[in-house]
């Protein structure tokens, strides 16, 4: 019967697709082409320019020495790319666990009014100007003990929390529930269930929204200037004011000297390579570990 049923469907006329619909395709595929190379298109000829007007500038002077006193030419922001990189490190720090952990909290318990409380304000802050976060960090945290990359970093942190809450939970909902009522049936107490088989198959995913909120911060400059201020030597000291990238940036650009100029763009080509190369290194290591894939 089957063999026969075959033979029937083997041999039944295929209909031809219509003109109209293979040009309703073709115009489709061609719009979709469009957009993506609309979207990419800015984002290459920004990097092309950055990298146009700053590769002249790098060398080894550029990436080891601190900047020179204005008038005398050469110098570098290596204290700069070591200050970003401690900022950066207190941000995270702080902003990781307390962002995962919110996230968690919302896609396993946060079915509940303050759970939808908690949503609404990550929303909220999200959208809240870099400069406002600055401004209250400084109120806070500065007014009465100083500039310092603690403060830098802690306003950072701030702006970290909402994108990564918000990551995690998406993808800890992506997780299939057959999961969690596999482990209960095995006696699993909820809170491992949640570390250990939930969280660790939607690892992959949240490392993607930190990295998103990494990406983020590292070239904010509003936050710094309320915090860390900048500073023109060396600095290892997380209670002292601090040089960063983006900070540097600023003032070199505002700056009436060319040498300075040509600084601030090698200084944006380091800061994009940097976030670039951080984001990479990162995703290789996620698809070359045993993390999970949701």
């Amino acid at each position: 019967m089957s063999e026969a049923m075959t033979n029937t469907f083997s041999q039944a006329p295929v209909t031809p697709i219509s003109l109209r619909r293979r040009i309703t395709d073709k115009v489709m595929t061609g719009a979709a082409v469009l957009t993506v190379l609309i979207v990419l298109a800015p984002l290459v000829a920004i990097f092309a320019y950055v990298v146009y007007r700053g590769i002249g500038a790098i060398n080894w002077a550029f990436l080891t020495q601190t900047p020179k006193p204005v008038g005398e030419a050469g110098g570098g922001m290596a204290n700069a790319i070591v200050g970003s990189a401690l900022i950066l490190g207190i941000a995270s720090i702080v902003g990781v666990p307390f962002g995962i952990g919110a996230g968690i909290y919302l896609a396993e318990f946060g079915r509940n009014r303050f759970g939808s409380a908690i949503r609404f304000t990550a929303d909220v802050l999200n959208g809240v100007p870099s400069i406002v976060i600055g401004i209250v960090a400084w109120s806070i945290l500065v007014r009465e003990r100083g500039f310092s990359a603690l403060a830098g970093g802690l306003a950072l942190a701030i702006m970290m929390v909402p994108t990564i809450s918000r990551t995690t939970e998406e993808m800890l909902l992506l997780v299939p529930q057959a999961l969690r009522e596999a482990a209960y049936g095995l006696g699993v107490p909820r809170w491992r269930t949640t570390l250990s088989i939930v969280l660790r198959t939607a690892t992959s995913g949240v490392i993607t929204g930190i990295m998103l909120a990494f990406a983020r911060i590292a070239g904010e400059t509003a936050p710094l200037l309320f915090t860390a201020l900048g500073n023109s030597f060396w600095n290892l000291h997380y209670n002292q004011p601090t040089a960063a990238l983006p900070l540097q940036i600023y003032v070199y650009a505002n700056s009436p000297y060319d040498d300075w100029h040509r600084q601030a763009w090698a200084g944006s080509l380091v800061l994009i390579v940097l976030i670039v190369s951080s984001v990479a290194a990162v995703r290789y290591v996620v698809r070359r570990g045993s993390f999970g894939t949701a």
